[in-house]
């Protein structure tokens, strides 16, 4: 089974929110994860709201998930980069 770290799409229509999570390359998008490691809503009034675990994240990094490209810009705007592992 190989690992990615990717979105989920949560919320209603027109107002989503986003779990950064863990699933399966293959499963669905809004299918079975495996971990949840934060969120990001990007409707929010002020800044977008994004929080994530950055250790959880390390340890998928360095257990071979891939990253999807969605996901490291979301990363890389908190200042958590992915390179420097």
């Amino acid at each position: 089974m190989s690992a990615a770290i990717r979105l989920k799409r949560m919320g209603s229509k027109k107002r989503p929110y986003y779990r950064i999570v863990v699933m399966d390359k293959r499963s669905a998008r809004d299918g079975k994860t495996i971990e949840e490691l934060g969120y990001y809503h990007p409707i929010e009034a002020e800044d977008k709201q994004i929080r994530f675990d950055s250790n959880k994240v390390r340890v998928w990094v360095k257990n071979g998930a891939v990253v999807s490209d969605t996901v490291r810009r979301i990363l890389n705007k908190k200042k958590f980069f992915l390179g420097t592992l």
